[in-house]
């Protein structure tokens, strides 16, 4: 441990924000911002948002402000200082772009021209170490995975290849990113920065894409609200690899909260450590009141 200092990583969507389908604990909200309110405690946004939509978010669901943010699956990682001053971990960069041999995103689109069915997506999507494009989900397939890779290693472009859908359009997202950026590598990049150790550290997500951290070796929560087979894939993987302990999967329960979003964050979060409780003891008297 390092002297009681605490690192919480959280994704956003559907994690943080209660912004799907299932009902979140009115009393979680409140919860969760007089934990993230406590000075030993470092927090940190993880998404695979831009930093606008980041912004968004934080002024439309009235988030705590973060001391750190990851942004753009993995690519980009800022500091927020006082006077919400972002402030770019430029190392962070540094470190990813060499994976991409002096390139750049926009270095990369001539390289993938011949690509049927790949279009670009919006310019605010994309930056400097992540190239994204919408392509028809029945197009995907490990064969045209295998030709992109192929086009980008002509050039030594090592690339991790990001294939996901939208929950709300059903548009199928590609993100192709150096192969070292990643959700998983931008938070042990920042526990570096920080100097927290994995006793120090929680990550909190609820989907596919949160895999990567929530069967890692970083200590994880994965919300109750999360799919079935999320859950399912997390515990099996997590035991596969022999760290079943490391991941905490809510139910529900906790301090009258029913496990989703920010309720089974808490939960999770004080599973790993039970000295965080004393935040919400004053409220014990209240526990048999409906959340």
């Amino acid at each position: 441990m390092s002297g009681g200092r605490y690192l919480l990583c959280t994704d956003l969507d559907r994690t943080l924000i209660p912004n799907g389908p299932a009902e979140e604990s009115p009393r979680a909200a409140g919860f969760f911002a007089r934990l993230a309110a406590d000075p030993r405690v470092t927090l940190a946004y993880v998404s695979g948002r831009h930093r606008t939509l980041i912004e968004d978010a934080i002024a439309t669901y009235d988030l705590p402000p973060p001391d750190y943010v990851i942004a753009d699956v993995g690519t980009t990682l800022y500091r927020v200082g006082p006077r919400y001053l972002w402030q770019l971990e430029q190392a962070w960069e540094n470190s990813i772009a060499r994976d991409w041999s002096g390139h750049i995103a926009s270095d990369l689109l001539p390289m993938l021209a011949g690509v049927n069915g790949l279009r670009a997506q919006e310019p605010e999507k994309q930056n400097r170490f992540k190239l994204s494009f919408y392509l028809d989900p029945a197009r995907w397939n490990e064969m045209l995975a295998a030709s992109i890779r192929q086009r980008l290693a002509a050039a030594n472009v090592r690339a991790r290849l990001i294939w996901s859908i939208d929950d709300l359009t059903g548009d199928g997202l590609l993100d192709i990113l150096p192969r070292s950026a990643s959700k998983r590598h931008a938070i042990e990049a920042l526990m570096e920065i920080g100097g927290f150790s994995h006793e120090d550290t929680v990550f909190c997500g609820d989907s596919g894409n949160d895999l990567e951290v929530l069967v890692s070796p970083i200590p994880s929560v994965l919300v109750a609200n999360a799919s079935g087979e999320v859950r399912r894939q997390a515990a099996e993987r997590v035991a596969s690899a022999g760290h079943a302990a490391r991941l905490y999967i809510a139910r529900g329960g906790y301090r009258g909260l029913n496990g989703n979003y920010r309720g089974g964050m808490l939960e999770g979060i004080v599973h790993f450590h039970p000295a965080l409780d004393e935040l919400f003891a004053l409220d014990a008297a209240n526990e048999e009141l409906p959340a």
